[in-house]
């Protein structure tokens, strides 16, 4: 019998070998309960996403129904809405309103003859007193034409002294020939020098109307060279300058031509104000003080008066114009300043409430009264004045009252509601204290 090959032996021995480090390798990977520990592992990961699932929809539902209770009452309860008290109406009310500051005088100057500025002397903020000049404009054209009169005048004058030797030459001539005894001269004669004599005459009265007229134009050319000097015509503030040395200057206020200086005068200084209607029968004779506030300073207070107004209303906006002079010395105003301008008016209501707590519906003004009970009472007002944020009531509300601000449409007579009481209305302001 024929033996084994010695591969096929080292063959089959290495197949045994790797056959048995395969089952040495999985029985040391894997014990034997592997399978049992990686079930139990599965279900408690199972039942703890169970357990929070349930808790989550458990407090889902508990935060739902909180909700749900929560707009119930909400719904349920009554409205609520902001209340304040009506106050009593003092004895002098203060109308407070915008007002615009403006000079008492404000000239534009323009040139009143044609060249080019030689000098200026002022600039904007400089103050000038009445005859300062300001500008000097250099006119070579008007010097040519005030040397050329004066020449002309010169040559009428000249041609005057010439008329009156003829006029004296034509007088003598005719005194001999009219004396002269008859027949020496014929009449023909005679007439006919006193026919020279008066044309002598006449010529000579033509000379002396030249030479009027050409004194005219002397004294016209005179008068414009006067103008090259700019002056101040008053005592005022330069606000604005418009040229500068060898600007070509156009005499005339026309739109082709610019002005030179702006100049204002501010003391005493007016203030303008546009009040409202309602408030025009009291400004028309205003007799009470008037307080003054810049918008960046402190209050200064004036005794002044309404100086003035348009006696008219404004068809647009309804308002009346108002004037109010005050006396400015200090400069402590200057023109187009915004200002506030405070007016003691006399009362024309029993008490005053913000303009909030009005509705306005088809039978008229009416106010929300919160009584006691805190339910709600429609009652109709007659309105007194009205200021813009506080209306004087005269009649249909008393001091102390408490009134709904803002109320809803929606909220019906004798209706439930939660008040929440804000700040009453502005108390009125006391009579200004004037100082001059």
């Amino acid at each position: 019998m024929e033996s084994p090959n010695q591969d096929e032996i080292r063959e089959t021995d290495y197949a045994a070998e790797v056959t048995a480090s395969e089952a040495h390798a999985v029985s040391a990977a894997y014990a034997a309960d592997t399978g049992a520990r990686l079930k139990r592992a599965v279900l408690i990961f199972a039942a703890v996403l169970a357990a929070l699932f349930v808790l989550v929809s458990v407090a889902r539902l508990i935060k739902g129904r909180a909700v749900a209770r929560a707009a119930e009452a909400a719904a349920s309860a009554p409205p609520l809405v902001d209340v304040v008290a009506a106050r009593p109406v003092g004895a002098v009310q203060q109308l407070t309103l915008p007002g615009e500051t403006a000079a008492w005088h404000s000239s534009v100057i323009y040139a009143r003859v044609n060249g080019y500025v030689g000098k200026w002397f002022v600039d904007i903020g400089d103050r000038v007193k009445a005859g300062q000049v300001l500008a000097v404009i250099e006119t070579p054209d008007l010097d040519a034409q005030l040397a050329a009169a004066r020449a002309q005048l010169q040559a009428a004058r000249a041609q005057v002294l010439v008329r009156e030797a003829e006029q004296r030459l034509g007088l003598t001539t005719y005194e001999r020939w009219r004396d002269s005894p008859k027949g020496v001269v014929s009449e023909q004669e005679r007439e006919e020098k006193k026919a020279d004599y008066e044309s002598a005459v006449a010529r000579l009265k033509s000379a002396e109307a030249d030479v009027a007229l050409d004194e005219a134009h002397v004294n016209q050319y005179k008068a414009l060279t006067a103008f090259k000097k700019v002056t101040a015509p008053y005592d005022g503030v330069i606000t604005t300058r418009d040229i500068d040395i060898g600007n070509l200057v156009t005499a005339g206020s026309t739109s082709a031509t610019s002005p030179l200086y702006v100049v204002t005068q501010n003391d005493p200084i007016r203030i303008f104000v546009d009040a409202p209607q309602s408030a025009a029968d009291d400004l028309l004779d205003n007799q009470a003080p008037v307080q003054v506030e810049t918008s960046g300073g402190e209050p200064r207070q004036y005794s002044g008066k309404v100086a003035r107004t348009s006696q008219a209303i404004n068809p647009q906006a309804r308002t009346l114009r108002v004037e109010v002079d005050i006396a400015n010395p200090k400069g402590e105003f200057v023109p187009g300043m915004y200002v506030k301008v405070g007016f003691g008016l006399a009362p024309r209501g029993l008490v005053q409430v913000p303009a909030a707590a009005l509705l306005f519906r088809t039978s008229g003004p009416q106010v929300a009264l919160v009584g006691r009970d805190d339910h709600i009472t429609f009652r109709p007002v007659t309105i007194g004045r009205d200021d813009g944020s506080v209306v004087e009531l005269s009649s249909g509300v008393a001091a102390g009252e408490r009134l709904a601000l803002n109320l809803s449409s929606q909220i019906p007579e004798g209706q439930l509601v939660r008040t929440r009481a804000l700040e009453s209305a502005a108390a009125p302001a006391p009579a200004v204290a004037g100082r001059r």
